[in-house]
């Protein structure tokens, strides 16, 4: 006797083979109802929902095979998939992980995971990732691309390159390829062979639209490529665009408008790009605001006076922070000129380790952590270089500036400072990752800039002045001859003339900044909010604000 499902399956079936999963849903849903114990109609129906992007029914009838049989594999991998759309990482990492638990052959997850995990900032983990996905699938798309994307975690940009041409060699048509090679270009300051690459990874896969914002930033939009805004346009009314790229193709049409000088439509653009940011990720300013204030009560002057006496000596780590968007990239490509430098870019370790000292509740510091944490640290900064400084120009280590005064209390920290109302606009335009907890517009912006300013005042007050400089972003481009050497005075490192041409620079830049670190010291982007002035909406109280 034929189980009670198998009517409907037999349609769904039909339906699917035709490319039609809208139909095969109801059928899969009934069929689901008749045998709820059938972990393999629960999947296809899971299978289905999230082809059509019905992600909450999608993920309930993925836990529901997952109920019937644990060790499903496919289950708990397109599942990952499902939240991964849905904006939660750590759910998706969390079935990733099951699916190489129960199959360590599996690339794709490896390759998914790394990827998700890099975007939280754990380079190392993803790396791993990355390497897994390699080593288990050598000949496959993933394996070959996750091996690529552990070559760029680890600085060796020409064998990536290298790999990633092999690639297209094989499957000239690789978006994702295309897309990594574009942005390693980009990196370089190779942006007229970058672009080429990102054109070429939408037109390969249109859904990939997200592409559209890299390519926008290689360099200024102009009068004879109004086309490229057409292009961008109809991108928006794809079906089935998804929205982290949407969100990016805002952003990239916002920016060719801005340089098309038409500030009305290029902030419609901005303004939709952080109305989906928000829906993909929540920021909580009360909360952010709490712990500014926690922050603050615990580091006391008498808490710093201890800094010498628990802290490491060493006096290589020059820690470059402040609100995004406010000059630390060019900061970095100034110190890092200087042939005694080693430039890390930004480095997730503070964020990490801040948050589970918070998290531990720990009354005080003590040295056993202290030294941990320095310990760890250096070995970060001097892999592979034992020059005597290191930069990390994570901007949100203006959080924990405290934290690592204590654990190396010789070290240099500069703290760049910018016009509230032009760092506000530029983040507004910029593309920040959607998992990390930061508004890029609206009155979060501006609550959020007000307590970033009240914690960089209490460390302005409690700081040694000789630890802590601070570099006013319009300062230094007006007089850079004058701010450079006390910039690099401030590391004690001896003068050297190649830092007043940072625009020389042959490192790698991976911030969004990475077309602007390629010009000369410029001064275009002082008082840029008066070009939007009529369209700033509830930025508009960052106008009054002094400079943080």
């Amino acid at each position: 006797m034929p189980p009670p499902a198998a009517p409907n399956l037999a349609r769904a079936v039909k339906s699917l083979k035709a490319g039609r999963p809208a139909e095969a849903i109801p059928h899969l849903r009934e069929a689901a109802r008749l045998q709820p114990a059938n972990a393999t109609i629960q999947h296809d129906l899971g299978l289905a929902c999230l082809e059509l992007g019905l992600l909450s029914e999608a993920i309930d009838a993925f836990t529901q095979a997952i109920t019937c049989n644990p060790r499903l594999t496919d289950a708990w991998f397109r599942m990952g998939i499902a939240f991964e759309k849905r904006g939660d990482a750590a759910a998706a990492i969390r079935a990733y992980d099951r699916a190489t638990e129960l199959l360590p052959a599996h690339t794709e997850a490896w390759f998914r995971a790394g990827a998700l995990v890099f975007t939280l900032g754990h380079r190392e983990e993803a790396a791993g990732c990355f390497r897994r996905a390699a080593a288990t699938g050598p000949k496959t798309k993933f394996g070959r691309l996750g091996a690529a994307r552990a070559l760029l975690i680890d600085d060796r940009e020409a064998e990536a390159e290298k790999l990633l041409r092999q690639i297209l060699a094989l499957d000239r048509n690789n978006a994702m390829a295309l897309d990594l090679l574009g942005n390693l270009l980009a990196d370089s300051g190779r942006f007229d062979e970058a672009r080429i690459q990102f054109a070429r990874a939408i037109e390969a896969a249109p859904l990939m639209a997200g592409s559209y914002y890299d390519l926008a930033r290689c360099r200024p939009i102009t009068p004879e490529e109004t086309g490229l805004l057409a292009r961008m346009e109809a991108a928006l009314e794809s079906p089935g665009l998804e929205n982290a790229h949407r969100l990016r193709v805002y952003l990239a049409l916002g920016k060719a408008a801005a340089d098309l000088n038409d500030p009305a439509r290029a902030m419609r653009a901005f303004d939709a790009a952080d109305d989906l940011r928000r829906q993909l990720g929540q920021f909580d300013a009360a909360a952010f605001d709490t712990e500014i204030t926690r922050m603050i009560s615990r580091f006391t002057p008498d808490v710093i006076a201890q800094a010498p006496a628990l802290g490491s000596p060493d006096a290589s780590p020059v820690l470059i922070m402040g609100m995004p968007r406010s000059g630390t990239t060019l900061v970095e490509q100034i110190i890092s000129c200087h042939p005694d430098v080693t430039a890390r870019g930004e480095l997730n370790f503070w964020n990490e380790r801040g948050a589970a000292w918070l998290s531990a509740n720990a009354a005080r510091l003590e040295a056993p952590f202290l030294a941990s944490a320095a310990r760890d640290y250096l070995a970060i900064l001097h892999k592979n270089s034992r020059k005597p400084r290191v930069t990390d120009k994570m901007p949100f280590n203006f959080i924990w500036a405290g934290l690592i005064h204590m654990a190396f209390p010789r070290a240099t920290i500069i703290h760049c400072r910018r016009a509230p109302i032009d760092t506000a606009l530029s983040i507004h335009q910029t593309h920040f990752n959607p998992l990390l907890a930061f508004p890029t517009g609206g009155a979060d912006l501006v609550k959020y800039f007000r307590a970033y300013r009240r914690l960089t005042d209490h460390w302005r007050k409690i700081l040694p002045p000789d630890r802590y400089f601070e570099v006013e972003y319009e300062a230094l481009t007006a007089n850079p001859a004058g701010i450079i050497p006390r910039i690099i005075a401030a590391t004690g490192l001896p003068w050297n003339e190649t830092c007043l041409h940072p625009e020389r620079n042959p490192r790698i830049v991976k911030t969004p900044s990475k077309w602007q670190a390629r010009q000369p010291i410029y001064r275009d982007a002082i008082a840029r909010w008066r070009r939007y002035e009529p369209h700033l909406g509830p930025l508009r109280p960052l106008l009054d604000d002094p400079p943080a």
